[in-house]
């Protein structure tokens, strides 16, 4: 498997967890490192939350030593609270720092920031450059194929993060228009890495190693970040990167090791979150992993009625065992 250097840090292979809000949270990269995924990305964190000292935001910066390397990605739109708050925190374990210029969301593009900065390559060259200089770690930039289709600049936006001394780039082959809908468009990511020398990371409709092997054929990319693919299926990593090596396809998980990794996905989530808060946010991760099960949405009904451990316990040990 390829090995995969992002500055002065070397990955294993150049599969990598996608950073995607409210997913990718510790006990699930956990999950996806043992898995075999190269780089995890955390969840995005905000540059002004972090200046506020929001007390959230410290949970959001959690590293935990079995899942290093880490990417851990800032969001904003004020070059010098981006930089200052970059430099403030570059002594936590994380090995890359990566900037946010892909997020779709209404409240964060209103704000002027993640794939708004798209519709200003002037604000973020001047972001890229301070924060570059500000630390010492290698600093990556997502990005997406342009804010609208009138308006696909991911080419320009990739050439000013290499002249501002960024190590790699994601490219998300979609539009801020588009959010996650229609097809990606691999087409974008291929004139990327054809117009920079840094390596360059696709990003989009990654769900097997087949589609990874097309990404490979169509772009020459460098690397591949995996996102909603991931979602319920942990499993994805270990999947391609065995396709890659032997040619051949892993058996789907059965249902008895999709159980065991939602009753271990609950047992972290705990740990890490507490009961109550972490049997609630299971139950959408416990929805993930059931998609496609027989009665799916009967079983889905079932999970979001489950109050406690025990209880999400006694459901899965009795899917296990249908």
């Amino acid at each position: 498997m390829e090995k995969l250097k992002i500055g002065s840090v070397t990955l294993e292979n150049n599969l990598i967890l996608a950073p995607m809000a409210g997913v990718t949270d510790l006990p699930f990269r956990l999950l996806c490192k043992e898995q075999g995924a190269g780089l995890l990305c955390m969840e995005m964190v905000s540059a002004k939350a972090i200046y506020y000292n929001n007390r959230n935001t410290e949970k959001l910066l959690e590293i935990h030593p079995d899942e290093k390397p880490v990417s851990l990605q800032l969001f904003g739109s004020d070059a010098d609270v981006i930089a200052q708050m970059a430099a403030k925190i570059e002594d936590r374990p994380f090995s890359i720092l990566d900037f946010n210029m892909g997020c779709p969301v209404p409240k964060v593009v209103n704000n002027h920031e993640g794939s708004a900065l798209m519709k200003d390559p002037k604000l973020a060259e001047e972001i890229l450059t301070k924060l570059v200089r500000a630390v010492k770690k290698p600093v990556t930039v997502k990005i997406r194929k342009g804010f609208d289709e009138e308006h696909v600049n991911a080419v320009e936006i990739a050439k000013i993060a290499e002249s501002c001394g960024v190590a790699a780039i994601a490219v998300h082959g979609r539009t801020r228009q588009q959010y996650y809908s229609g097809t990606a468009d691999w087409d974008i990511i291929r004139r990327v890495k054809e117009a920079v020398s840094i390596p360059v990371i696709g990003n989009g409709d990654l769900r097997t190693a087949a589609d990874v092997i097309r990404m490979k054929e169509q772009t020459g990319c460098d690397g591949f970040m995996i996102g909603r693919g991931a979602r319920g299926n942990p499993w994805i990593f270990r999947q391609i990167l065995y396709r890659l090596e032997t040619g051949e396809e892993l058996p789907k998980p059965s249902i008895r090791e999709i159980s065991d990794m939602v009753l271990r996905h609950a047992r972290l989530q705990i740990a890490v979150k507490g009961e109550y808060i972490g049997i609630r946010e299971i139950r959408k991760h416990a929805a993930w992993y059931t998609a496609g099960c027989r009665n799916s949405a009967k079983l889905r009904g079932r999970i979001n009625e489950v109050e406690n451990y025990g209880q999400l316990e006694k459901l899965f040990t009795e899917l296990a065992e249908s």
